[in-house]
Parts: C-alpha cells; sequence; structure tokens
C-alpha cells in the first residue's frame, strides 16, 4: 500500500525548510538525504521506514523546495545548525536521525552542535574524504553535468547514463527534480568532502551512533572502519554487501535489514 506523505515548509535557522512527512506509528526519525537527493526521491524508503516510524524526509538548503540561491551559506556547519533548527522547531523528542553521504556528515556535525532530543545517529555511508586522505571516488562532473541536463530538460531514458542500475520510475524521478539542486551549493558540498574531516565529528558523538557501509561503494574501507573503531569505539557498523553507495537503490530490503540490526526496529523484510 502506497503511503501519501504530506509537505511542509517551516522557518527554521533563516531559511525556508522544506520536509516531506510520511507519518507512521512509531517515534520520529528525520533522514538528510546526500548531496543531490531531493525528499522526495527518498519517498520509496520512507514508505517501508514509516512502518515503524514517524518519517520526516528534508530537503537541505538547496535542494528541492527548500531555500536556495547564490546568498546562502552551502558549508557543512550551515547545514547542521538547519538540521538542528528543524528538531527543535517541531519539538521533536526521542527521535532517531538517519543521514545518508553527505547527510550523514551533516548530521554527525549537528550532533556535535547540539544532540538535545536524539536517542540514535544513523550515519549511512559517509564520504570519509577529508584533508590528507584518499579523493572521494564519485567525481565533480558526474553531478555538475547531470544537473545541467536536467535544467535544460532530461527524462529518465536520458538519466540513464548516469543512474544505469535504477529503475525508471527512479530515473524518471530525479530528472524531475535534479533541476533544483542548485549547482553552487552542489559544488561547495562536494569541494568540503575533501576539506573538512569528518572524522572529527566521530569522538564527540555521545548518543548511540551506527554506521552502515556499502559493500560495493568503494566509500568505507577497512582502514576506514579501523580508525573510526579507534576514535569512537562505541559506533556499531553493518554492511550491506550487494549494495553500492545509493544503497537503498541498490539494495533497499539489505538496506532495511541493516536498518533493523542497528536500530533494533522490525520492518517487515520482503523476500
Amino acid at each position: 500500500m502506497t503511503l501519501t506523505p504530506t509537505g511542509h515548509n517551516v522557518c527554521v535557522n533563516g531559511i525556508r525548510q522544506h520536509y516531506l512527512r510520511y507519518a507512521g506509528a512509531g517515534g520520529p526519525l528525520v533522514i538528510v538525504p546526500g548531496i543531490t537527493s531531493p525528499a522526495i526521491t527518498w519517498g520509496f524508503v520512507a514508505e517501508r521506514l514509516a512502518e515503524v516510524f514517524d518519517v520526516y524526509v528534508l530537503d537541505v538548503r538547496g535542494r528541492g523546495l527548500s531555500s536556495s540561491g547564490p546568498d546562502l551559506d552551502y558549508g557543512l556547519n550551515a547545514m547542521a545548525a538547519d538540521a538542528v533548527a528543524f528538531v527543535a522547531a517541531l519539538s521533536l523528542k526521542d527521535l532517531t536521525l538517519l543521514g545518508h553521504s553527505m547527510g550523514a556528515r551533516i548530521c554527525a556535525r549537528a550532533m556535535n552542535m547540539h544532540a538535545a532530543g536524539v536517542k540514535h545517529l544513523l550515519m549511512v555511508d559517509p564520504p570519509v574524504s577529508g584533508p590528507g586522505r584518499r579523493a572521494y571516488p564519485s567525481k565533480l562532473p558526474w553531478y555538475v553535468d547531470s544537473i545541467r541536463l536536467a535544467t535544460k530538460g532530461i527524462d529518465a531514458e536520458g538519466m540513464r547514463a548516469f543512474c544505469p542500475s535504477w529503475t525508471e520510475e527512479q530515473r524518471a524521478l530525479r530528472a524531475e527534480w535534479l533541476h533544483t539542486c542548485f549547482e553552487p551549493a552542489i559544488v561547495k558540498a562536494f569541494n568540503d568532502f575533501h576539506n573538512d574531516d569528518f572524522h572529527k565529528d566521530l569522538p564527540g558523538l555521545v548518543m548511540p551512533a551506527s554506521l552502515m557501509i556499502a559493500g560495493r561503494g568503494g566509500v568505507i574501507e577497512k582502514v576506514d572502519l579501523e580508525e573510526i573503531a579507534t576514535l569512537n569505539p562505541a559506533v556499531r557498523t553493518a554492511t550491506v554487501e550487494n549494495a553500492g553507495h545509493m544503497i537503498p537503490w541498490d539494495d533497499l530490503e539489505g538496506f532495511l535489514a541493516a536498518v533493523n540490526k542497528l536500530l533494533g526496529s522490525s520492518i517487515t523484510i520482503r523476500t
């Protein structure tokens, strides 16, 4: 059964923060998506999570229907402050904060700013690149070229070159919404993957924190896990072996099984 989301806007941290709510019966779960993933593209995941959570999916500034344009700060600190302000504005308590890729970095930084109300942090395949570290495996033109094509107008077939393993429905949705990703915001975030060190946020995580790794993503390697364990031994991990970096798109059931393992939830896994 398809769950229809409701769309909302709230003024937080000086911006219009747009979000989609997939109202479920459980406790609140806030999703902060990755670098070029407007909230609506997470709908097929949020529907399943709503089986056991009350799900909120954010449009990160410079993406989707949230504030955008040349006058905003697109640095990691600003995006993290948005997340903190969103949780406070909605008075969410005992929530789970789930961030994917860039969103995981946002969430980790946010929890170092203010962790009140968050009972669990789930970081999904965050870029571990940074100053003096190996580069993030994806390249900037992959993002910029697809955004420029989407701005002119592109369909699902045109998006196939960028997302060959995705379903037609997923590619069509990306083609429809990618033009809302403000190119300077994307460039800033991508550069910050290399200029801002994710690892410095790990020791300060005081709430239960978990890490989901894409087995075929090439983002987090064994040496990275060893370093993370040193920085914060309490971080629990789970690997989705047959998924690339966009884990739910590659293996949704594997993603949900890892969520169950790390959060102790009971989402139904379809076989």
